[in-house]
């Protein structure tokens, strides 16, 4: 274990080192002068001048990524240009709201995604996996913007029920994680689906009903335990996923996490902001696929670390 967890950080290093470079690349492309977008239209050539030199955006990109680079080392992700405050103190204000958001979301998505997988694969070909096999393939097609409007339309507008959005409690939470998780719940559903109707015609499921064991025991005990291993995966990968992706339902319901954050930071040309952004998701995604790995052995001991598929 201990040689995989070494070989595994090794690659995650490189694989951050890479995404450093690419967003420093990529953020220097875009179009827009942020020193222009801070000072205003009425600046002067010397205060232009004064304020590129105080940010250091005189100087070569192979100078200013290397002080990135010894910066991002030390701990320091720079300072924002927006609000002149550090870039790693900012993301970690912001990001316990994000995690609420994204928790919760998977939370429902779990539940409500496995449970709705074993009752279609209970009822194999009926009118019941019908119904749940339709949901969850318009949940697949549905774009997020939409599934957002649409509950806004109905438990704000016309029923009255929720906040629109702008506050942090939990009734502001309900909608913008019922509207992710919904969207996640139906890629776990299918994904338990398959892998239920597949396991319960296996040998050992006949041998655990023929010991006079309960239809319940038989699905949960037996039968989940080994349909986990791809839907560990697949909410290790959306977990890490949706913490990056959150920006259009945080921004639909105005969420003040991570999402809303990049979305000013790209606005404003704010360079130190966006690939501190960057970096700190490519961390997460990579810490998160450790994780997961470790826990396809938690969760069945004849895999040996090394062997599990996916990751990075």
């Amino acid at each position: 274990m201990l040689a995989f967890l070494i070989k595994r950080i090794f690659s995650g290093i490189f694989v951050l080192l890479g995404i450093m470079v690419f967003a420093f690349l990529l953020i220097h492309m875009i179009p827009g002068d942020p020193v222009g977008i801070m000072l205003g239209q009425n600046a002067t050539p010397d205060q232009v001048k004064q304020l590129t030199e105080q940010l250091g955006l005189n100087k070569p990109l192979v100078v200013q990524f290397f002080d990135y680079f010894i910066g991002v080392i030390s701990g320091d992700l720079g300072m924002s240009y927006k609000s002149g405050r550090p870039v790693l103190v900012e993301i970690l204000e912001r990001l316990p709201y994000t995690l609420r958001l994204v928790f919760s979301a998977i939370t429902f998505a779990t539940i409500l995604g496995i449970g709705l997988g074993i009752l279609a694969a209970k009822h194999k070909n009926t009118w019941l996996d019908r119904i749940v096999m339709f949901f969850s393939t318009l949940g697949v097609s549905i774009p997020g913007y939409w599934l957002c409007i649409l509950l806004i339309i109905v438990f704000v507008v016309k029923l009255g029920f929720l906040p629109i959005a702008g506050g942090t409690g939990m009734k502001d939470l309900i909608l913008p994680a019922t509207a992710m998780g919904l969207l996640l719940s139906t890629i776990i559903c299918r994904l338990t689906r398959t892998g239920m109707i597949e396991v319960l015609s296996s040998d050992y499921i006949r041998t655990a009903r023929s010991k006079g064991l309960s239809e319940t025991v038989v699905m949960l005990r037996h039968a989940l335990r080994n349909v986990l291993i791809p839907v560990v995966t697949i909410i290790g990968l959306q977990l890490a996923g949706l913490l990056g992706g959150s920006i259009i339902i945080e921004q639909v319901f105005t969420w003040p996490g991570l999402g809303t954050l990049s979305i000013g930071a790209i606005a404003s040309r704010d360079f130190p902001m966006v690939q501190g952004m960057v970096l700190f998701m490519g961390f997460v995604y990579v810490t998160i696929n450790i994780l997961v790995d470790i826990l396809y052995h938690l969760l069945d001991p004849r895999i040996k670390f090394g062997q599990e598929k996916g990751g990075i």
